[in-house]
């Protein structure tokens, strides 16, 4: 198993991927949705980039976003992390359950926490701007077993 990875994190999309999202996640080897995808055509092109784990968000209401679950979990690189698209719904205690990263979206305010040994990351919103919030996307940088988060604005 590989030791290393670049792992892209987008939210919110709301339908919409922008070019500097896509161009900002080239060359990851994993993307994670963390919900409000918007459309199916989002993922699509989210899957010529890298392979994708996705979460459904609180908009992702129309009958394409049924099959996408609500929380889930993936393993890359020896890391384990959670995936869900509201962090106030987080029905369990991450570093308990042996999770390294929560990727959460929602509130469109991009943000990394550690809390417990367990980093917490919000990449924001990268679709339809919002108020006054930035326009990010976010990235896990992961080395020999220990992990790193970062926002990257791209508006």
């Amino acid at each position: 198993m590989p030791r290393s990875a670049r792992i892209g994190l987008i939210s919110d999309t709301h339908g919409l991927l922008r070019e500097q999202a896509a161009k900002a996640l080239a060359g990851v080897q994993h993307i994670i949705h963390a919900g409000d995808i918007g459309a199916p055509e989002v993922l699509q092109a989210l899957r010529k980039i890298a392979p994708v784990t996705a979460v459904r968000g609180n908009n992702d209401t129309a009958a394409w976003a049924r099959r996408i679950p609500e929380r889930t979990h993936v393993e890359i690189a020896g890391v384990r992390i959670y995936v869900l698209h509201d962090v106030k719904e987080l029905d369990l205690d991450p570093a308990s359950e042996g999770y390294d990263v929560v990727v959460a979206g929602h509130s469109h305010r991009p943000a990394v926490q550690e809390r417990e040994g367990v980093i917490f990351v919000n990449p924001g919103s990268a679709g339809p701007r919002r108020f006054s919030l930035p326009v990010a996307v976010g990235f896990l940088e992961v080395e020999a077993g220990a992990v790193r988060a970062r926002i990257h604005e791209i508006l």
